[in-house]
């Protein structure tokens, strides 16, 4: 059993718990977090352009080292850090936006009685007289240091994996959170239609199972996607269903069934994610074609042919 925990759903009790039940987990913790800053900054360069640092599926650079999670902490820690320049722009530009803001409100009660939170006084000097407010003055340390960090978080595992290992076990939660977010949508659970409990329950636990092989179709058409030149826009979920749904059979005059058409190279490319190909598609359609034949022949006939293919072995 092991645990992906999300940012502020960890503590040290927590931490000692999992370790004591030898339960394994993966911890994610922002840039800014003031027990990871100080190893973000001591590997800060070491790895943001290196080329086998990449996680390419993200476009993220990362790199891991081993450290102590607290002070007192008697195990050895993966901590995985890493950078994305995406992420850098859009943090910078959130935080700079908030001091502005954060000045245009302190500009405007001067002078005035008014107790400002405890996140100005992480940015800011603050001055009062008499419970009035006066002025501020930027803490220049801390705002370089945060600026320096943006673009910058880390995972920490208690198991031994690489960076990009750690990066795709976290991003699994998020597409769990985000499947069952949209169960409403493409499972119809925005309202039941149901006439008892006992209905409800029935339906709930197939939806459930519907929600793991959607998953697992989520998750290897993803890798495949990752291992192709572009970006297909055929290898989502209802895309690539789509146009399997296009493989079909039809009747002959003499009664057998052949597939419509050929394989396409598309359906061939969503098939080879699932580990199948145009020879398992032709072996099925000609064993569906045996299955529907059969069940349209007479009793008298069927009983014929089993006791000729008796005879023949």
């Amino acid at each position: 059993i092991g645990f992906i925990l999300d940012r502020g759903y960890f503590s040290k009790a927590n931490i000692q718990f999992m370790d004591s039940c030898d339960y394994d987990f993966v911890m994610m913790v922002k840039g800014r977090a003031s027990f990871v800053h100080g190893l973000i900054m001591e590997h800060m360069g070491e790895f943001e352009s290196k080329r086998a640092c990449s996680i390419k599926a993200y476009r993220t650079y990362g790199m891991t080292v081993k450290a102590k999670l607290y002070a007192d902490d008697d195990t050895d820690r993966y901590f995985h850090i890493y950078y994305k320049a995406k992420k850098q722009a859009s943090e910078r530009a959130r935080l700079e936006a908030d001091l502005d803001r954060m000045e245009a409100e302190m500009d405007k009660i001067k002078g005035r009685e008014y107790k400002l939170p405890k996140r100005y006084e992480h940015y800011f000097k603050l001055t009062y007289h008499k419970d009035k407010f006066y002025g501020y003055e930027e803490r220049e340390d801390v705002i370089e240091r945060e600026l320096q960090l943006c673009g910058y978080f880390a995972i920490v595992t208690s198991e031994k994996m690489t960076a990009s290992e750690a990066l795709n076990l976290y991003k699994s939660r998020d597409i769990s959170e985000k499947l069952f977010g949209s169960d409403k949508t493409f499972l119809g659970n925005r309202s039941f239609r149901v006439a008892s409990s006992q209905a409800a329950e029935a339906k709930i636990f197939i939806q459930f199972i519907a929600l793991i092989i959607r998953a697992r179709i989520y998750t290897l058409l993803r890798k495949r996607k990752v291992e192709m030149p572009g970006k297909p826009n055929y290898l989502s979920v209802p895309s690539a269903l789509k146009e399997l749904e296009k493989i079909e059979l039809i009747r002959q005059p003499n009664g057998n069934y052949k597939l419509d058409h050929a394989v396409t190279a598309t359906q061939k490319v969503i098939l080879g994610a699932f580990g199948l190909d145009e020879e398992w598609i032709k072996a099925q359609a000609r064993q569906i074609g045996k299955d529907i034949q059969n069940a349209a022949m007479p009793e008298e006939q069927k009983d014929d042919d089993e006791d000729a293919e008796n005879e023949e072995y």
